[in-house]
């Protein structure tokens, strides 16, 4: 088959990831331990909330988070732990500053990998679904890192989960516009404007405890990598969107004075599974795959959830450890929102090098970056992963 012919060579007509960066706030929480902290430090005893955030700790797979909440934060903020007042000021006190601070270390970890001068940034892709003011997250970033004054700047804001997608599909398509341009896109997310007292009238939010996680994401993306200099890792070569008609509702998210009011319809894992391939197949047949070969590509896939990457890997007859850096991630971080498709696709370069290392066989050469957010949105790239 032709996508299957030739070696890994650049197609320097591409935009390229050219290095990936991570950080996360300090506070770490063991998912054996969640229950214990969050009803300690929320005043709550009730034993049937106990008992069912307890049962869905185990059942989201996640092991370790970290978060920005501690109790610190509760003891100068106590009223965030009393159900009906108002507090979405102290919240974002609280998240516009920890987004800034994530989003700079994820950076400077990212821009450090690269290895060229920061002054060499062209344009900044921001996206967070955590804070809410004007001048946005992007500028506070940007003087954080000392970047360039005429840097160009673009905010992706309540994306939720696809916006480290549309993150890429714009930082896709600015690298391949501007020639010689370099991209940072920064993700940074917390779960501070959501964390509320557990409460039988809310008994969903306990999924939001049980699953979500806080931490910072950062890319590099250009076209044309300078050879000795750059080091290629992901070409990115079609990018689509697609949203579903009459979804809006399934994934809903309001700003309210106690903060975000966010909501899962349970629906949620059916309509990925019952739309899954089609957009999928839209985005293989650009290079010649069909439906029978989904195996012969390896998958970055946002773990939104266990059900979701469940359905996802059976409706498309997926071998089993294709969806292996994604569920790496849910455990180690578990779902982190924008941020979480930079740990895959870092999960994804540890198992290539463990492959060229033990020598089993040869990592596979295309694959699929995969989000789903609000609308129900999908986002998804074809992406050919350059070996060196």
């Amino acid at each position: 088959m032709e996508a299957m012919k030739g070696s890994r060579k650049t197609n320097t007509a591409k935009s390229t990831i050219l290095a990936l960066g991570k950080a996360f706030p300090p506070q770490i929480v063991m998912q054996d331990l969640l229950v214990q902290w969050f009803f300690k430090n929320t005043n709550c005893d009730d034993p049937q909330l106990r008992e069912k955030l307890t049962r869905l700790c185990k059942t989201t797979t996640v092991k370790t988070r970290y978060v920005v909440m501690t109790e610190e934060i509760l003891n100068k903020y106590p009223e965030l732990t009393v159900e009906g007042l108002p507090k979405l000021k102290q919240r974002l006190e609280i998240c516009n500053s920890a987004v800034t601070q994530m989003a700079i270390e994820a950076s400077q970890n990212c821009l450090q990998k690269w290895g060229r001068p920061y002054s060499d940034i062209t344009h900044l892709v921001y996206v967070s679904s955590s804070e809410a003011r004007f001048p946005g997250g992007d500028l506070y970033l940007a003087k954080g890192l000392g970047l360039r004054p005429d840097v160009r700047r673009v905010s992706i804001f309540f994306s939720g989960c696809s916006g480290g997608g549309a993150g890429l599909r714009v930082a896709k398509d600015i690298a391949e516009n501007n020639p010689g341009s370099r991209i940072l896109l920064a993700t940074s997310e917390t779960t501070m404007l959501g964390f509320r007292p557990p409460s039988v009238d809310r008994a969903y939010d306990l999924v939001g405890a049980a699953l979500f996680g806080d931490g910072a994401g950062a890319i590099i993306i250009g076209s044309n990598p300078i050879q000795e200099v750059e080091k290629p890792l992901f070409e990115l070569h079609i990018a689509m969107q697609h949203s579903l008609p009459g979804t809006e509702k399934i994934v809903d998210g309001r700003l309210t004075e106690e903060g975000i009011s966010f909501t899962l319809d349970r629906q949620l894992p059916q309509i990925i599974e019952d739309n899954i391939e089609e957009f999928c197949n839209k985005l293989m047949q650009e290079v010649g795959f069909n439906q029978e070969e989904y195996n012969k590509l390896f998958w970055a896939v946002h773990p939104g959830g266990p059900a979701i990457l469940n359905r996802l890997e059976k409706r498309l007859n997926l071998e089993g450890d294709k969806l292996c850096a994604s569920r790496r991630a849910l455990a180690d971080f578990g779902n982190a929102s924008s941020n979480t498709i930079v740990y895959v696709l870092e999960y994804l370069l540890e198992e290539n090098e463990k492959m060229k290392r033990e020598g089993k066989r040869n990592p596979d050469e295309w694959g699929l970056i995969l989000a789903f957010g609000p609308g129900v949105t999908f986002e998804g790239i074809l992406t050919r992963a350059v070996i060196s």
